[in-house]
């Protein structure tokens, strides 16, 4: 499926989630190492990840844009993008991939391609990430990226740190 919300980097394909990503998106959350970063490091039930697929879903009916199906040599590797937040003036950025594909430097990959998406064609002037503290391969990514901590919050229970970056044209 290519068409207008479609992204592509080197490697990967960046589509919409279809309802045919629940099968993967099911088996994914219930991965022992994704989930072991998440306040409650148990997996998501079928109903949880259905449910986290309708949110991914309805957000891009809403806004047009929303975390992406990630696909690398014509298979679906995980979930990333930008996201409104209520929480913070920013969109909140979030990404995972499947394990099997950790290693090969497609989390970089995919976070530069959603801050260029952002910056250029949804004009975002902040974007936060997410990290726990336990976290430091995720902090790497964001560092990487050009995102500088801001400061340590309690989020869902959990102590998380607050990345964020500005658009390059906002300074």
């Amino acid at each position: 499926m290519i068409d207008n919300h479609t992204r592509r980097t080197d490697r990967l394909l960046l589509r919409p989630p279809m309802l045919e990503d629940l099968p993967f998106l099911t088996e994914l959350f219930a991965k022992p190492e994704l989930v072991a970063h998440r306040p409650v490091p148990q997996p998501d039930s079928p109903e949880e990840s259905a449910a986290r697929l309708a949110r991914d879903m309805a957000h891009w009916k809403q806004h047009g844009f929303g975390r992406f199906a990630v696909v690398a040599g014509g298979e679906l590797i995980g979930f990333g993008g930008v996201t409104v937040s209520n929480e913070f003036d920013a969109l909140n950025l979030s990404y995972h991939l499947d394990p099997r594909s950790w290693g090969h430097g497609y989390a970089t990959e995919l976070v530069s391609g959603i801050l260029a998406f952002a910056f250029n064609e949804l004009g975002a002037r902040r974007i936060i990430g997410l990290v726990r503290p336990a976290n430091p391969a995720s902090r790497r990514v964001l560092e990487k990226c050009g995102f500088g901590f801001e400061r340590e919050l309690m989020l869902h229970g959990a102590p998380t740190n607050l990345y964020s970056l500005l658009s390059p044209s906002s300074g």
